[in-house]
């Protein structure tokens, strides 16, 4: 069979274009959105009387017969049919005949064709990931509700900074998630527009019903400017942005969990599930999942970059460079499902090591400025003079070898006057992490608000 397009042209495509041109090779990957577009298209063409309802009915069984081989493996995919709508429109005709197959593309273009196929395919992609970021959500609150109790060290700068709970910082992760899970809820609402029958830019003559497709397919309504359909790639785009921050706010946990199993912390065991050995050192456990994770972020981010670079000198409507639109997503959702999947699984498994934590948090002097705080609070000294005796009582334990919370009532009085026996319960680490009652703090109240507000969120939210 020649090819569709080819009623101007004299002379046959080169082997090398159709290499270079051919799309099949990886959009085959659409070929079940491409199908129940082509469906959908063909009820609508049918009901308009566009074509008759025996050639509606006909290519409607052709298009399942060609779905059916393609699940079952006996389709072959050949290059010469450049695409996948070329594709399963060839396969159609050659089952149902040319008369009728041919009937299909009315009223369409590939133009608006790949873009409803792109766009149905990111639109089921995104709600898998929102499922795996919804789960992920899950566990990290289900964790949080364990370790109250079990306190570690904040960080600022790597260096310690004060005392926190595990949940707290667990929690912040949740958090995390959540806008994540956000993006793609917003995502989807602003996407979910059908763009079929837009056809090559300007919409076409025929009596469509634009809005019957697109209650068909799932859609909340239609495309308002045909050759805006035609061109818009933002909703691969969001996808790929929306991939990038969740990738990354998964790589910033998994570069903690890579540093917290190491021997200096050891505050975390992943389990040997999830874990690999050296080849030549038999005493190694490697946190390979995570240390994947983190290097599979730079991976999307390039995605995302590609496409950004694509995208912003073309000019309206269509033009052949969008064909590179599809790999990078087809990439970037692989990577995010089994990503996302992995670190859950990975986190339910994982062991912490409570007393390690605590012993950490007796290093660094954490408790610094709740000393400052005292003296603030109940000695009525300007902070910044403050600051500067909780300094010289830092210099004082370093100088005997202990932490500040170490220190005893006499030691602190050899400081200043103003550190009474009453500064001494202010240095426990404990104390610490409970004085921080304020929203968002690191004190068990605050923090059960903060698991409190993501159950109820998780109730909202809840997936079907």
């Amino acid at each position: 069979m020649k090819k569709m397009w080819s009623g101007r042209f004299s002379g046959e495509s080169s082997k090398l274009l159709e290499e270079f041109n051919a799309s099949i090779g990886f959009d085959k990957e659409l070929y079940a959105q491409d199908i129940a577009g082509s469906k959908a298209h063909a009820k609508m063409l049918g009901k308009q009387g566009i074509i008759t309802q025996e050639e509606c009915e006909k290519i409607l069984a052709g298009l399942d017969a060609v779905l059916s081989q393609i699940n079952e493996g006996n389709f072959e995919f050949k290059i010469e049919d450049e695409d996948i709508h070329m594709a399963v429109e060839k396969r159609l005709s050659e089952l149902i005949g040319a008369e009728f197959g041919g009937r299909l593309h009315t009223a369409r273009s590939r133009n608006d064709q790949v873009a409803l196929d792109f766009r149905l395919y990111v639109l089921e992609k995104n709600k898998e990931i929102s499922a795996l970021l919804y789960e992920l959500i899950e566990t990290f609150s289900g964790l949080a509700k364990k370790h109250l109790d079990t306190l570690m060290p904040g960080f600022t700068h790597l260096q310690h900074a004060q005392p926190v709970s595990l949940a707290y910082h667990l929690m912040a992760y949740a958090f995390m998630f959540r806008r994540d899970f956000e993006r793609f809820s917003s995502s989807f609402l602003r996407n979910n527009l059908c763009p079929l029958g837009s056809a090559a830019l300007a919409g076409t003559p025929h009596n469509i019903d634009r809005y019957a497709v697109a209650k068909t397919l799932g859609f909340d309504g239609v495309t308002p400017n045909a050759m805006d359909s035609v061109s818009d790639r933002d909703f691969a785009l969001e996808i790929l942005f929306n991939i990038s921050i969740a990738m990354t706010h998964a790589s910033r946990f998994c570069e903690e969990l890579i540093l917290w199993s190491s021997s200096e912390f050891a505050y975390v065991t992943i389990s040997d599930t999830y874990s690999t050995g050296s080849s030549i050192m038999p005493q190694k456990k490697n946190p390979d999942v995570a240390e994947l994770i983190r290097g599979k972020t730079g991976r999307v981010n390039g995605n995302l970059i590609a496409l950004l670079t694509t995208m912003k000198g073309l000019p309206l409507a269509y033009n052949k460079d969008m064909q590179e639109d599809k790999e990078g997503v087809f990439d970037s959702v692989k990577t995010a499902l089994s990503s996302l999947h992995i670190l859950n699984e990975m986190l339910k498994e994982a062991k912490f090591n409570k007393q390690n934590m605590l012993n950490a948090c007796k290093k660094g002097h954490l408790s610094a400025t709740d000393l400052a705080d005292y003296l603030v609070r109940h000695k009525h000294i300007a902070f910044r003079q403050a600051h500067f005796i909780t300094g010289k009582a830092v210099a004082k334990a370093e100088s005997l070898g202990i932490d500040l919370s170490e220190l005893n009532a006499d030691e602190l009085k050899s400081v200043d006057e103003n550190l009474d026996e009453n500064a001494v319960k202010f240095l426990d680490l404990f104390a610490s992490k409970e004085a921080r009652k304020s929203v968002g703090g690191t004190a068990n109240s605050s923090v059960l608000v903060q698991i409190d507000e993501i159950s109820k969120w998780l109730g909202e939210n809840k997936l079907d």
